[in-house]
């Protein structure tokens, strides 16, 4: 027989256990990060730490105690074990505006308070007809029975665990919930909802983050008509060879395997990528045709060819006066068919595209070198050296100080980006985002960095930006480009340095492109 010395020692080291097992339930619930199975944790322990039979968690959420994960030992169901039918959420608050407080559930939810109950069949003020169906329908005793509230740092219930069938230590006879039960409950769940409210809270700081960065990049993309969707479109294929390099098993990345967070990093980076766009000019941003500023000055060139005709035709009305009763002049016909000419190679020359040739080119300056003459004697050239160096563009639509313009832009993400206190795990984000105009070669901007030099998350940033921006239907210097144009066109840059040549051609052989093109493509550009 143990005497009363033995009995307290056996009670301190019990007590100490128990302690022992709060601290180390404590550390590993501080280190989970996913709330779906933070609750797991926290039913699962609560269970284990009280002897009960099962039990189950509910977190409050507008208006509703909703059902989040339940356990029975009895019955063999675990918190990961998907239900046939999920319960429905129950409402804090009646129609009529009445608390539900008939539901044990609900009125721990709204009074804060702790219920124990012995045997949930012998009266009592709550309704357990819900439980006494479930009980019949698979065979069981629902008897004793916990109920606590799970509480933040502002006393406010975020959630309710609830726990079934308190045990003797031969696991098999049901017993009420001690005092000394309760009070343990009660201390992991005091524990558990600091920990869920602090996982609530980072999550809550994530979702603000996000959308702040959303909203940035939609500012970006709002600001031009023509490059609207870029911001949200390129984060989608970057994350689609993310996910491919990480699923990779027998090729060339596997041995490479993406944490769940460097995938994150890589969304976040992609988000960001062209946030020093916002200032950037309308104007450059716009610029559809190479002689574009406010309006297309295409069309003040029009007007001096139709001046030039009409000064064409003057001087042979001229010609025909001065020598009454000859034929009119002939050659006239011939000279507006020319300067017709001239105005439709102009107007193909302002369009813009891939390559203007040194021909084409030389050809733009002899025209505007033409001289147009006014009444007053005073003459000009056809087209002014501004208009001459704009229409002899190479390639696209922007000058070379438009694009020095447009290129700074990631100067300024950079520096934006800079600015960011970065947790830990986005330390990259600067290096990701800022660096997805570089080159394999060294020939990009704006640090001129190598190949070697660069991330593998900037590198997939490199091909997501180029082929979003070769298969965009809003841009207004080009039509876009079909899947297999796209591809055929990234291997020739790619042949020029511009890409990683092992990384390029996995999202090749392993469909990406295609994924892509299936999501967001026209039907008609998937070829």
């Amino acid at each position: 027989m143990m005497d009363d010395s033995d009995a307290t020692s056996a009670r301190y080291r019990e007590l100490i256990d128990q302690l022992q097992q709060l601290n180390m339930i404590g550390i590993a619930l501080s280190k989970e990060k996913d709330t779906s199975e933070l609750l797991k944790q926290i039913l699962t322990c609560a269970i284990d730490l009280t002897n009960s039979d099962g039990g189950t968690i509910y977190s409050i959420k507008e208006g509703n105690a909703e059902f989040a994960f339940m356990c029975s030992h009895t019955l063999g169901i675990t918190p990961d074990q998907p239900l046939s039918k999920k319960p429905q959420p129950i409402p804090l608050y009646l129609d009529d505006g009445k608390a539900n407080d008939q539901t044990v559930v609900v009125y721990v939810a709204l009074s804060n308070v702790t219920i124990n109950i012995d045997d949930v069949y012998v009266g009592g003020k709550f309704d357990f007809t819900g439980s006494k169906q479930v009980d019949k329908k698979l065979n069981y005793r629902t008897k004793s029975m916990l109920t606590i509230p799970l509480c933040d740092q502002e006393n406010t219930v975020i959630g309710v665990l609830q726990l079934i069938n308190a045990l003797e230590k031969d696991k098999k006879t049901i017993v009420p919930f001690s005092s000394k039960r309760q009070l343990v409950a009660e201390s992991l769940a005091s524990q558990a909802a600091i920990t869920l409210t602090n996982q609530q809270l980072i999550e809550d700081q994530k979702a603000l983050f996000e959308g702040f960065i959303k909203v940035i990049a939609s500012a970006i993309d709002e600001k031009s008509p023509y490059t609207s969707n870029h911001c949200f479109r390129v984060p989608e294929l970057a994350l689609l060879i993310a996910g491919a390099v990480k699923d990779d098993c027998k090729h060339a990345y596997q041995d490479k395997h993406f944490t769940e967070e460097q995938i994150y990093e890589l969304k976040i980076a992609a988000w960001l990528h062209d946030c020093g766009k916002v200032t950037t000019p309308e104007h450059v941003i716009d610029k559809s045709t190479k002689l574009e500023t406010i309006i297309d000055r295409i069309d003040t060139v029009k007007q001096r060819y139709e001046h030039l005709k009409l000064q064409a035709e003057n001087n042979a009305l001229k010609q025909q006066l001065a020598a009454a009763g000859m034929t009119p002049n002939t050659n006239i016909t011939e000279q507006v068919q020319q300067l017709d000419e001239e105005l439709a190679f102009l107007e193909a020359a302002n369009t813009g595209g891939e390559f203007m040739s040194a021909e084409s080119q030389e050809r733009v300056k002899m025209i505007g070198q033409q001289q147009m003459h006014y009444q007053n004697g005073a003459h000009e050239a056809l087209l002014t050296e501004e208009e001459i160096y704009n229409l002899c563009i190479a390639k696209g639509t922007l000058t070379t100080e438009e694009r020095l313009t447009i290129n700074n832009h990631i100067v300024v993400t950079q520096k934006m980006l800079h600015t960011l206190p970065y947790p830990q795990y986005l330390k990259n984000v600067v290096e990701i985002a800022g660096n997805h105009h570089e080159k394999r070669d060294g020939s990009g901007y704006p640090q001129g960095l190598t190949g070697d030099e660069l991330s593998l998350q900037a590198r997939i940033m490199c091909i997501a930006d180029v082929f979003e921006a070769l298969t965009a239907a809003d841009r207004p210097y080009k039509r876009p480009n079909t899947l297999s144009e796209s591809i055929n066109i990234m291997q020739k840059m790619d042949a020029d340095g511009h890409f990683d040549t092992t990384l390029l051609n996995f999202c090749i052989e392993q469909d990406v492109f295609k994924q892509y093109a299936e999501q967001f493509l026209a039907e008609e550009q998937c070829c």
